[in-house]
């Protein structure tokens, strides 16, 4: 499958998943349409409506400790809290991620600026 992606130079085809964005230009195209992007709640609810696996979906969550969480007694810092700083979190997975990674609740982080591969979107009205 990943065979399909890889073929050099090509016309733009307009019916294609958008692909390869960063946050930035994920929200223009979303405010663009007159749509706005899932936060990750959003997202992990409609995902099991949804078909995904295809690219890693952009949020519109900043990637910080879930709602309540409290780190075990003894421990140092939450395990993520180094990354927890300008990322922004993307859900689902993508034709590239290990089969251990690719579940609905996987959260995956970037810098907002960054265009990763594999990066999409899923728009709500």
């Amino acid at each position: 499958m990943a065979s399909l992606y890889f073929k050099g130079i090509e016309k733009v085809a307009p019916d294609d998943i958008l692909m390869h964005i960063n946050f930035y230009e994920a929200m223009a195209f979303a405010e663009w349409k007159g749509m706005r992007l899932p936060t990750e709640f959003e997202w992990e609810i409609a995902s099991s409506h949804l078909t995904w696996g295809q690219r890693w979906e952009w949020t519109n969550s900043a990637y910080l400790p879930y709602p309540r969480f409290k780190k075990a007694s003894g421990a140092i810092g939450e395990y993520n809290g180094k990354f927890m700083v300008n990322q922004m979190v993307l859900r689902g997975a993508s034709i590239a991620t290990s089969p251990n990674h690719s579940r609905r609740s996987y959260r995956n982080f970037f810098h907002a600026q960054e265009q990763w591969q594999f990066t999409g979107i899923r728009l709500v009205k």
